[in-house]
């Protein structure tokens, strides 16, 4: 596995660093960049960070806005993904509605599937859409996106775009899938707290149980891939 590793010392430093990543490919580009967004407490952060630090420096028209992965909630529901990042970031970049591209979590999943993979019409490299940055989450069993440990398949399928059910719950999901994750240009993991030490550890480190945590089959094939960390999450990877 290819990777950078950048351990900050607050949540603000790993802000800062994120933004920093993003101000370096959108500036950088002529057209549009394409972003899909995570769900989660750490990248609501993040995006609150970048609404108030960040609106002017970073050229947001240039963005188009994805979602890795949604809940099947209504974009009202405090569950939705869509709604944590409109009301603390989106909503604060008086961006037009046309560069952002929700999942609509209160359709039929299935429809919504067809529906949003053909939303997704980015330049294909070997049949898939290349994103130009993904941002992932890291859960404490090792899922990342909508692709949990017992739904592995979604790594390998040929689908852009598939349907998840969450283990625990079973509530539905809409996610990518792992082909199209491994063909970004850029895929950034966000983890903070100790509590995503061991998994970390394992993934990284390449210990344990490693391979059945679907973030640990995460490697785009001709980009790059970061580990966004605080010392926290970071914590077990020396030791």
């Amino acid at each position: 596995m290819s990777y950078k590793i950048q351990i900050t010392n607050s949540i603000e430093e790993l802000s800062e660093f994120f933004a920093r990543l993003l101000i370096d490919r959108v500036n950088n580009i002529t057209g549009d960049f394409h972003l899909a967004l995570s769900g989660g407490s750490t990248p609501k952060i993040i995006f609150e960070y970048l609404a108030a630090h960040h609106q002017n420096t970073i050229l947001w028209d240039n963005v188009k806005f994805y979602w890795g992965d949604e809940r099947c909630v209504p974009p009202t529901d405090p569950q939705s993904n869509y709604k944590m990042a409109h009301d603390s970031f989106l909503s604060k970049l008086h961006i037009s509605t046309h560069n952002i591209f929700r999942i609509k979590g209160e359709d039929e999943a299935r429809q919504e599937v067809d529906r949003y993979s053909s939303v997704i019409l980015l330049q294909l490299k070997d049949d898939f859409p290349r994103f130009d940055l993904i941002m992932l989450g890291l859960g404490e069993d090792g899922h990342t996106a909508s692709i949990f440990p017992n739904q592995k398949s979604l790594l390998t399928s040929d689908k852009i775009c598939a349907t998840a059910v969450h283990p625990g719950t079973g509530q539905a999901r809409i996610t990518l899938t792992g082909k199209v994750i491994n063909n970004a240009a850029n895929v950034v993991f966000i983890a903070t707290g100790k509590g995503k030490s061991k998994i970390i550890d394992a993934i990284i480190n390449k210990k344990d149980n490693f391979k059945d945590y679907p973030a640990s089959f995460i490697n785009p094939k001709e980009g790059q891939l970061y580990w966004l960390l605080d010392k926290d999450a970071a914590s077990l990877l020396h030791s």
